[in-house]
């Protein structure tokens, strides 16, 4: 069985493990029961009707508004151990956000090809987790990427709580109109963009990303296999400098495409 194949499976079966509670999406009501305090691993609204879970840029940001001046170790300690252990195979596997931009790749458009802009656009996701995932936060007590920016909040949670709520269609004023603007731009990008949520947005891929290199399991390279042929590097979609840096979201396609084989997932030693 195809890797890729294997990988949709996982990520199709995240999304359903993530939003499970399917009574939610019937009566538009959000699941507030006791696992709503364990953040899942991929970006997924706490407000979406199907929501079990919370999401760690949500719960991060709001452990730092609550916190005071006291740093909120139980966020920061999951987002920790979901790092090392998995680094960005988490982007790649267990993100329904991810998944809803690798089936808009699908869509049979012109590509934006890799190049030195996409690749200094790359660290722009850092600059939005230190400003609008902490700084606004802390500075201003706003959860300003939940609120501003996430695409997922408003597909996931604002548009299906509108569809089966009518007293809520009555307060849409600028930030929803806002929010659905910025989702609209964000979903055309990934069309003609491979996952640019995921490459130059995504703050969650940022943090992840800091412990790509030395994660639990992942990616690894055998270099006595390795020739340097960098078929690897050249036929992966993300900016990747080299197999399991800080962009690559460790989909496979490069553990397929390794004429020697020298590619594979295992424990880091």
């Amino acid at each position: 069985m195809k890797i890729s194949y294997k990988r949709r499976c996982i990520q199709v079966t995240a999304a359903v493990l993530y939003n499970c509670n399917f009574k939610g999406f019937a009566d538009g009501h959000i699941y507030r029961g006791d696992s709503k305090g364990v953040c899942v691993p991929g970006l997924n609204c706490y407000s979406c009707p199907g929501a079990v879970g919370a999401c760690p840029l949500g719960s991060l940001q709001g452990g730092l508004l609550s916190a005071g001046n006291r740093i909120p170790y139980y966020v920061l300690g999951t987002i920790l151990l979901f790092g090392l252990m998995l680094g960005r195979f988490i982007c790649g596997f267990l993100c329904p956000f991810g998944l809803v931009q690798d089936l808009l790749s699908k869509i049979p458009v012109k590509k934006i090809k890799k190049n030195k802009v996409t690749r200094v656009l790359s660290y722009l996701k850092y600059a939005i987790l230190a400003v609008f995932v902490i700084f606004i936060p802390l500075a201003f007590k706003y959860p300003g990427f939940c609120k501003l920016i996430c695409p997922a909040g408003t597909l996931e949670g604002g548009i299906p709580l509108l569809i089966k709520n009518e007293s809520l269609r009555s307060m849409i004023g600028f930030l929803f109109s806002w929010k659905c603007g910025v989702l609209v731009i964000i979903l055309v990008m990934c069309t003609f963009c491979h996952r640019a949520f995921c490459r130059f947005l995504c703050p969650l891929g940022a943090l992840y990303s800091l412990f790509n290199p030395i994660s639990v399991y992942g990616i690894r390279v055998d270099e006595s296999k390795c020739i340097g042929c960098g078929k690897c590097v050249r036929e992966c979609k993300m900016d990747v400098k080299k197999v399991c840096d800080r962009e690559c979201i460790q989909c496979g396609k490069c553990v397929e495409g390794c004429p020697k084989q020298a590619i594979k997932y295992g424990l880091h030693k």
